[in-house]
């Protein structure tokens, strides 16, 4: 069994796989000892991989997880399915890298266009071949609604809306759903034909905790019938990762 920790800016998500198979996932603000302990026990953890974009190994959890199994810590060193050419690598986000090895991993041969949703939106490329050359970032949904309410004086806390659907606002809550809703419609939809002019066959790979969202901001789309809703793509990426590093 594999345990897979993903260590995000807000949460931290973990999975356990039996080979490719999730068994078990969850999410959490802060893991402790007894959280990893109980993993351990139930599913008796072999191996485990930790990704993080914090760069923190001296927590005690992880101390603990280290003397428990094979702890390997996700990076582009260890990234054998991707050949990454991004100028940077070492500042490339790990679960960006997560992200692209799980998409070729999970559609090889195919290009793939991942998208993640989460505290920022990503948008990253890997090619048929697994080359990777890097992608955009920019604010996620809940980021634009915070900063319309703390970058000026009048304007209030909007919550996201699945719902809402109509293209202009009639008063202050339905032009600020209006704006960011239908603006991450239109960026969504610009990134995905640039990226087709050049690839007809392009999947595109829907992650993170907006996934269902994004979905449903395309789902009249053209690009219905090339989307992939993964939401633990990151998850699966390292899952994927292990194996390379061991089989």
């Amino acid at each position: 069994m594999n345990l897979v920790i993903d260590i995000g800016n807000t949460f931290t998500k973990i999975a356990v796989f039996k080979q490719d198979e999730l068994v078990f996932n969850a999410q959490y603000q802060q893991l402790d000892e007894a959280i990893i302990g109980d993993l351990l026990i139930d599913h008796q953890i072999s191996r485990a991989i930790i990704s993080t974009v914090k760069n923190k190994r001296d927590e005690d959890w992880q101390q603990f997880l280290a003397q428990s199994t094979s702890l390997f810590y996700f990076n582009a060193a260890m990234n054998r399915l991707i050949k990454n050419h991004y100028l940077s690598p070492e500042t490339l986000g790990a679960d960006r890298l997560a992200a692209v090895t799980g998409a070729h991993y999970l559609y090889p041969g195919n290009d793939n266009l991942v998208i993640s949703g989460g505290t920022c939106i990503t948008y990253d490329w890997v090619d048929a071949g697994g080359n990777y050359f890097g992608g955009s970032i920019s604010p996620g949904l809940n980021m634009r609604y915070k900063a319309l309410n703390n970058y000026t004086a009048g304007l209030p806390l909007v919550d996201a809306d699945e719902s809402f659907s109509a293209f202009f606002g009639n008063n202050t809550t339905s032009s600020m759903l209006s704006g960011v809703q239908n603006g991450i419609k239109y960026e969504l939809t610009g990134f995905i034909e640039s990226y087709r002019a050049n690839e007809n066959d392009l999947n595109i790979v829907l992650s993170g905790g907006d996934s269902i969202f994004f979905d449903t901001l395309l789902k009249n789309s053209i690009f219905a019938p090339c989307i992939k809703i993964e939401p633990y793509l990151v998850l699966k990426g390292l899952n994927a990762a292990i194996h390379n590093n061991n089989d």
